[in-house]
């Protein structure tokens, strides 16, 4: 997300001065910000800092005094990084990359090469380490943007965090109460809903976990439980840090997740390899199989699947043209999983897809759209694609057949996915609301005829900000909830008023 919303208490901590630069500029209006440098920096670093706060202020930010430098990239610099913490009392933090894409390999020392200096990721794994004991000591969930390497000269780079936030956040139990899943610097964050339809809520509560990467994903099984994807930082005697994905379940509302299982990573064991392995998706297919999928160490696609026994296959490579960390899995109307991939080296977008839950994929390079970098995201009705259009910004869909995507209007300066629910209920018809971020982080709500998209989309800002992409359920009584997440890290929710009146919601509460 671009913005933090009004008031926000924001960190940014980077190697030098002038690695903060791209950090101060990804902001948005309203956060009072702070700024720690690892390390001194000379006349010209400082210079471009200072510039870029003076940015910030005239976009609407407080810059809460000079920066300050804490140390070096070891124990005394985790040390000092997490005395300022404590004054600080940041709700959000910004870091650099910690494990940046490779641009060249080096065949005689069997190397990656990297453009980052090194002393930026160092600096990016001291502060994380430093940020999740500040939350386990204070007991408050603060929240972490790792800005994507390579991300600065793109459109919406703000919207290209290293490690995303989930977009279906939101979901509803096997029991019919609600969850909402964010994750932290610590770890995992839960808020639950105490009664079905009910307005009382429990949390947040940090659910005891590994030491997972500040990224989540969120999907629902055939019978509605969640399951949950992230990556988990893995010491290794040598030194370095293995990467591997990870799944954990809720199948209790309220109650404890499943153990966290490894799933590895296609490149697990070599420590150049595995750090830079993608954020994975996933999906359930039909017959009850869950298929995940990461951008490998090549930037091509590798996958896991599990059937409906429980029998997991190896990694597996998909060839085809390389892609970005960005991928969006999609289930048809006939159960089968699609994968949407934006490409690394151009606009395109690739699609993969077969016609049977064993059959071989095939790769279709033929996707009519280019989206901006971040914005990818499944539709609510099956087999869909939701996207901001590269050069517009206009919130589309697509779906494969179509000749080219539909227009849903409501181009703004908002950022990120477009997400949503059908089969929302109105005078006895059925409808597919949407909702994205807006400008300044606004909650966003549109809706159209479900299956007709191409007859307009009613877009309506609520008066609600998010600092993460707000996100949007409908439970087993068709009530659709509205969550977001506040200035001061509450969870903040709006109920739709009538199941099958109009589309108003009722008045914000926070938990």
């Amino acid at each position: 997300m671009s913005t933090a919303g009004p008031g926000r208490r924001v960190t940014i901590v980077a190697a030098r001065h002038r690695e903060a630069v791209a950090l101060v500029a990804a902001e948005g209006p309203g956060a009072e910000l702070s700024v720690l440098c690892v390390e001194e920096d000379g006349k010209d670093g400082r210079a471009a800092l200072d510039r870029a706060l003076a940015d910030a202020e005239r976009r609407g930010c407080r810059v809460t005094g000079a920066p300050r430098t804490v140390g070096a990239p070891d124990g005394g610099g985790h040390a000092a990084l997490l005395r300022e913490l404590r004054t600080l009392k940041p709700q959000r933090v910004r870091l650099a990359d910690p494990d940046p894409a490779h641009v060249s390999y080096d065949e005689e020392r069997e190397l990656p090469v990297h453009d980052e200096p090194a002393e930026n990721a160092a600096a990016a794994l001291t502060a994380l380490a430093a940020v999740r004991e500040h939350q386990l000591e204070s007991g408050t969930p603060v929240f972490v943007d790792c800005h994507r390497a390579g991300a600065d000269e793109r459109p919406d780079a703000a919207s290209q965090p290293r490690y995303p936030h989930p977009a279906h956040w939101l979901t509803e139990g096997f029991d019919g109460r609600l969850s909402a899943f964010l994750p932290s610097a610590a770890g995992i964050v839960r808020w639950t809903q105490r009664e079905p339809g009910g307005t009382a809520w429990q949390g947040p509560e940090l659910l005891p976990g590994p030491r997972l990467m500040p990224g989540l994903r969120v999907v629902r099984d055939l019978h509605g439980f969640p399951h949950l994807f992230a990556l988990r930082r893995i010491p290794l005697k040598d030194g370095g840090d293995d990467i591997a994905v990870v799944r954990a379940t809720q199948y209790r509302t309220g109650h404890p997740l499943t153990p966290w299982h490894s799933l590895g990573s296609p490149n697990s064991g070599n420590r150049h390899r595995s750090r830079e392995v993608g954020f994975p998706a996933a999906a359930f297919d039909g017959t009850g199989g869950l298929s995940v999928f990461v951008r490998n160490f090549g930037h091509s696609v590798s996958y896991r699947h599990q059937g409906a026994d429980g029998t997991w296959t190896p990694w597996q490579h998909l060839r085809g043209v390389r892609v970005a960390d960005e991928l969006v899995t999609v289930t048809t109307a006939v159960g089968e999983t699609e994968l949407f991939a934006r490409a690394r080296d151009s606009a395109a977008v690739l699609r993969w897809y077969r016609s049977a839950p064993d059959g071989a994929w095939t790769e279709d390079r033929t996707v009519p759209f280019s989206p901006r970098p971040g914005s990818l995201a499944a539709g609510p009705e099956p087999g869909t694609v939701l996207f901001r259009d590269l050069r517009t910004n206009e919130p589309c869909v697509w779906w494969p057949g179509a000749t080219g995507p539909v227009s849903l209007g409501g181009a703004d300066e908002g950022a990120g996915p477009v997400t949503g629910v059908r089969g929302v209920e109105a005078a006895g018809r059925p409808y597919s609301l949407l909702v994205r971020s807006g400008p300044g982080g606004a909650c966003v709500v549109g809706v159209h005829a479900e299956g007709r998209a191409d007859a307009g989309v009613w877009w309506n800002a609520l008066p609600a900000d998010s600092a993460v992409m707000p996100a949007a359920v409908r439970d087993r009584a068709g009530v659709v909830t509205l969550a977001t997440l506040t200035a001061g890290s509450q969870l903040g929710l709006a109920h739709r008023e009538s199941p099958s009146g109009g589309f108003e919601f009722g008045r914000w509460y926070t938990v």
